[in-house]
């Protein structure tokens, strides 16, 4: 195949498609791009070129209107399916393809048939064990936690680095243990200055956040077993100090 243009949540890389000339694969977000292109005489679609459009709201794709579009019943962040699984993601985007050799429109919304495989609960998946961590205990309890928690949930993690061998934690530039002081010192009402150049204390402060959701996330993924997103989000807000910490920081933005 030779290689072509797929664009992913308006972001443009090279990757192989399939031998249809003057074919373009777009996310929802792209469309933005093509009405702007609008403007500059550079429409896609009067140049000749078709054009598929893969959206996960539905709604939004009714409303703009693309020249076609294939709807999927994913979560957000996921237009093709769940990671890791190729086979699973190419049925998707031959489906896409396959709205440029059906016929034309002027507006075509089609829906994928199949739900995301991994939204159903894994059965003999065990969450890490770790004390229970509630929003509503006080700052001070919540930092400490917070800071425990870490500790109790660094052997599973290094299970983790051995088993994948990459990691999405590093947003912050601070080493974990760092990044929990650091979250847990704002609980304790200390507002510690920011530990970087050039970056402000409240954005190091959301960085350290998502890096230690990331590195929970990471630690539930660990071992053979599969859970669902939702297996994985339902034990992060509800048995982690590190979720009790970010419901706490939206209480205290919608009361300000």
């Amino acid at each position: 195949m030779a290689p072509g243009p797929l664009a992913i949540y308006g972001r443009t890389r090279r990757e192989p498609l399939p031998p249809l000339a003057g074919t373009r694969l777009r996310s929802r977000e792209s469309t933005r791009h093509q009405v702007r292109s609008r403007f500059r005489g550079l429409d896609v679609e009067e140049e000749g070129i078709a054009t598929v459009t893969v959206v996960l709201i539905r709604p939004q794709a009714e409303g703009t209107k693309p020249p076609r579009a294939l709807w999927v019943p994913f979560e957000l962040g996921r237009p093709f399916g769940p990671p890791n699984d190729p086979a699973f993601q190419g049925r998707v985007v031959l489906a896409a393809l396959g709205m440029l050799v059906e016929g034309d429109g002027p507006v075509r919304i089609i829906d994928f048939p199949d739900d995301d495989p991994r939204a159903r609960p894994y059965p003999a998946w065990q969450p890490p064990f770790m004390p229970a961590a509630v929003a509503s205990g006080s700052a001070e309890s919540l930092a400490s936690r917070l800071e425990a928690e870490l500790l109790l949930l660094q052997g599973a993690h290094r299970r983790w680095m051995e088993q994948y061998g990459r990691s999405t934690v590093g947003l912050s530039g601070l080493v974990i243990g760092d990044c929990a002081r650091y979250v847990a010192d704002w609980l304790r009402g200390k507002a510690p200055p920011s530990p970087r150049d050039r970056f402000s204390a409240p954005l190091i402060l959301r960085f350290a956040v998502d890096d230690l959701k990331a590195y929970c996330l990471e630690v539930a993924g660990a071992g053979s077993a599969k859970p669902s997103s939702l297996q994985l989000t339902d034990w992060f807000w509800n048995e982690t100090a590190t979720g009790a910490r970010c419901c706490r920081r939206k209480k205290t933005s919608v009361c300000a």
